[in-house]
């Protein structure tokens, strides 16, 4: 065999994603990209900020020595500095450069944290449904994932994950805002969560980590408060990433921010900054730190998501389905009208609409909607996503 057994196994995990995708493109080349409803994929579609525009310019006529050397492998330091001021400001934490490490997006922030923290064997407990990269990202470095499943409205369920800590448990990851669900865990829910992770560190005489995973932190609709964990809990460490704040997911850029009061914090964040290397990320990309050190305080029109989410959940909630409106994020996480949410979706490939079976994020029974797409595609979809739940009732 030609790979590694070990990536030829991952593509069967992966293939509901790829079928998707493949069967988008073949729809594509025989309808017409305009007559086919694509959401699959959370690619923005909203542009970046005016002020970013301005800044790429800026830098990239800037003349400076070394512009496009290598970075220190944790970021500029005026960079984390920004960051870490943004932090301090909203939090009220005495947080510094030193607690912060830029990264290569979140994908590339939990890669270096996990391989900083996981010894084979560690477990890492990780809520249902899920985002799908996870279980890769955990395998890379040993590490064995302990899914928990969340409530019925997706909050989580703190007693299930107590019920799932043991002494080889290094970590519980979060995702908030969520994808796929869109939920954004309260502020009791985190509290719940972080007096739970205290009680079971001090049994078992060692740190757990929480992680939280926060590419949505921004975007949040009706008014909705995103708790930020290293207010909550001690042994805390966030992924963030510029990927949807700033409509930027192929610049690959983010940020490690961890507790200050974390335990073994001066070793941990040496590991990071080592792991950033000899991971072969290097450092994150050098102009993009240039740029979003200025723009801490800068993102997308939120609103423009907000509508496109009140035109998907109406029109889907007058065809009849049943779902938890999301609190941020681009995603909807409606229950599939028949048990086979994977038959589901082939039954509305038959309509020209793509969507990513539940099964592929731990939920049979769901269908994942990024409605991060043009107005005119959640529209004219709504006719099939009509007649097909019809079908389904006959």
């Amino acid at each position: 065999m030609a790979i590694a057994k070990k990536i030829k196994a991952t593509f069967a995990q992966s293939s509901l994603i790829r079928k998707m995708f493949d069967e988008g493109a073949i729809l594509k080349k025989k309808h017409g990209a305009h007559k086919v409803y694509d959401f699959s994929l959370g690619n923005p579609n909203v542009e970046p900020p005016e002020e970013f525009k301005k800044e790429l310019l800026n830098i990239a006529a800037h003349v400076m020595p070394n512009k496009h050397g290598y970075a220190p492998n944790a970021g500029f330091p005026e960079t984390r500095h920004a960051v870490a001021e943004k932090i301090k400001k909203t939090t009220g934490l005495n947080i510094t450069f030193d607690h912060v490490i830029m990264s290569n997006g979140a994908a590339g922030a939990l890669n270096v944290i996990f391989k900083s923290i996981l010894d084979p064997g560690d477990e890492v407990i990780v809520p249902v449904p899920y985002f799908v990269e996870y279980p890769f990202y955990i395998d890379n470095f040993g590490g064995i994932i302990k899914f928990v499943k969340t409530k019925h409205d997706f909050s989580l369920d703190v007693m299930a994950i107590g019920l799932a800590i043991n002494s080889k448990t290094k970590a519980v990851l979060i995702n908030t805002p969520n994808n796929p669900t869109g939920k954004v865990y309260s502020q009791q829910n985190i509290d719940e969560l972080a007096a739970l992770l205290e009680e079971k560190g001090r049994q078992l005489g060692k740190a757990i980590y929480l992680l939280s995973d926060e590419p949505y932190n921004e975007i949040v609709y009706d008014g909705v408060f995103v708790p930020n964990i290293l207010k909550s809990y001690k042994n805390s460490i966030i992924a963030y990433s510029y990927s949807k704040t700033l409509s930027l997911p192929g610049e690959r850029i983010g940020y490690i921010a961890v507790n200050p009061a974390i335990e073994d914090g001066a070793d941990l964040l040496h590991a990071m900054t080592l792991c950033t290397r000899i991971l072969g990320y290097v450092n994150a990309p050098a102009l993009m730190q240039r740029i979003i050190a200025k723009l801490q305080y800068t993102k997308v029109d939120v609103e423009v998501y907000h509508k496109k989410r009140n035109l998907i959940c109406d029109g889907l909630a007058g065809a009849g389905y049943q779902f938890e409106k999301p609190m941020g994020a681009f995603y909807l996480f409606p229950q599939s009208p028949i048990p086979d949410d994977v038959k589901f979706a082939e039954m509305l490939l038959t309509k020209n609409i793509l969507v990513v079976p539940g099964s592929g994020f731990g939920s049979p029974g769901y269908f994942r909607i990024a409605f991060c797409v043009d107005d005119a595609t959640i529209i004219n979809s709504l006719a099939g996503f009509a007649e097909t739940i019809s079908e389904c009732q006959k």
